[in-house]
């Protein structure tokens, strides 16, 4: 009996979103904190002749300037056509040498993070395509260093803002190379992936082979402190289990954290993006730009490209390959222009609506008068895209009467008390540290005492949150308090 089979071909739609060249400049953009945003608008005025300093012109300025200035010198254009290449200004960085920048530049400290890594990055032997991946990952480590989005949302960023086409087997070949970087740990997705990490680093010791089986086998067992469970199932000794666990605590939770203050954040000055002055119950803002140059289309061209245009018919074919140059210049540095004007829109726009959700905090400074804010109430209140605002706020500070924040800081998820009130984890947090620092250090609270006072307080906090606020604000244990 013979089975037939026939090969059926079907069609489906499948809607993939594209950003234009000009939208994937204004997000690069957009996520240059102050000093590399500078850094860039030097490197594109040094790069593109079109391009100069100065203060755009009304039409009346332009027609005085035109009958006042000199015929444009066509002699100058010999030097400009010799040029091999013509480099996409609107999809590629910059590199210039260091006697091209001030001989002291101030980084934040989220700068110097990121570019310890970026160094690392720099000396392994990877192919151009899993470089950019590698620059985009570190771009996408949080300030504990680690990665909490899925490989398959960074799959789809990659398309999206950067052109990349990759995978996520690639994307993870990648991401096991940054692991591999110091400080031990960074890069993780998870805590579990984080610890495994650091193990494997370690120099051999009696405990380490024990420490990697309770992290890896029996990681639900020790975050839930069921030690007779693990001492069961490894079929070790109280003792053998304890010291393996002083080791493991010893582990760091947040590389990314503790590279930061390695670094030395007294070290480095934080340069603000935003000025915010708070005075009489009102509240001005302003952005840090004072070293950024406006910017306008250079007039040589401007008159260039007119005159080419009006004698189209007669022209050569270099002529009209000179006439090609001058266009693509143009039209480059109009597109930059566009994109720093509504790169500065996005960021006022973005803040403004910050200190109107944080109004009594720009007001006297009162940190528990924070409300509870997340990226969806700012995209709603602007209009902007969720992943616009991300960028706004990663690596950007704001200048205030009370000091230098990250905006960051203003962010944070609410909690609802037994009567119903709305009030910030950081609040919530606040209380915490304020019942461990009054505390009989002789006998300091569990977590589990620790969740009883909050309940007192009107806070219904679980064991296991307690657990997770007290390491995000990296205190230790009960036992290690004393």
């Amino acid at each position: 009996m013979v089975q037939n089979s026939r090969q059926i071909q079907t069609q489906t739609q499948k809607q993939v979103q594209t950003l234009s060249p000009q939208q994937i400049l204004v997000v690069k953009l957009l996520e240059l904190p102050t000093l590399e945003f500078e850094e860039r608008v030097h490197a594109e005025l040094l790069e593109n002749p079109a391009l100069e300093e100065g203060k755009e012109m009304t039409p009346e300025e332009e027609e005085y300037t035109a009958e006042t200035e000199e015929s444009a010198d066509y002699d100058a254009l010999d030097d400009y056509l010799t040029e091999d290449d013509i480099p996409d200004y609107k999809l590629k960085e910059h590199n210039y040498s260091n006697d091209n920048k001030p001989e002291e530049i101030p980084f934040s400290d989220t700068t110097s993070f990121y570019e310890i890594l970026h160094e690392q990055l720099g000396e392994q032997n990877l192919t151009d395509k899993q470089a950019a991946i590698g620059e985009y990952l570190i771009g996408s480590l949080d300030d504990d260093g680690l990665i909490r989005k899925s490989l398959e949302s960074i799959d789809d960023e990659l398309a999206i803002y950067m052109g990349i086409d990759t995978n996520i087997e690639e994307i993870e070949k990648v991401l096991k190379v940054i692991q591999q970087f110091d400080p031990p740990g960074v890069g993780s997705r998870n805590l579990q992936e984080c610890l495994l990490i650091q193990i494997a680093k370690k120099s051999d010791s009696k405990s380490k082979q024990l420490e990697w089986d309770i992290i890896h086998d029996y990681y639900e067992e020790f975050t839930r402190k069921h030690w007779d469970k693990i001492i069961q199932k490894l079929n070790i000794s109280e003792e053998k289990l304890n010291a393996a666990i002083d080791e493991i605590i010893k582990l760091n939770p947040r590389p990314g954290a503790s590279l930061g203050e390695s670094i030395g954040k007294n070290l480095q000055q934080i340069i603000p993006d935003f000025i915010v002055e708070t005075f009489d119950g009102n509240i001005t803002l302003a952005l840090n730009n004072k070293n950024v140059p406006e910017l306008r289309l250079n007039r040589e061209f401007t008159t260039l490209v007119e005159e080419h245009t009006k004698n189209r018919d007669n022209q050569s074919k270099e002529s009209k390959e000179a006439m090609l140059f001058l266009k693509q210049k143009m039209d480059s540095a109009q597109g930059f222009i566009d994109a720093i004007k509504q790169r500065q829109n996005t960021l006022i726009s973005t803040m403004q609506t910050i200190i109107e959700l944080q109004r009594p905090f720009f007001l006297d400074g009162d940190e528990s008068k924070l409300r509870p804010m997340i990226l969806k109430d700012v995209a709603d209140k602007t209009g902007l895209d969720i992943s616009t605002i991300s960028r706004v706020t990663n690596s950007k500070y704001v200048q205030t009467n009370f000091g230098i924040f990250s905006l960051k800081h203003f962010f944070g998820d609410s909690f609802t008390t037994e009567s119903g009130e709305e009030m910030s984890i950081r609040e919530v947090k606040r209380i915490l540290v304020n019942c461990i620092e009054k505390e009989d250090k002789k006998n300091p609270y569990t977590d589990e005492e620790l969740s009883s006072l909050l309940k007192e307080k009107g806070y219904p906090i679980a064991r296991r949150t307690v657990a997770k606020y007290r390491q995000q604000l990296n205190i230790p244990v009960a036992r290690l308090r004393k």
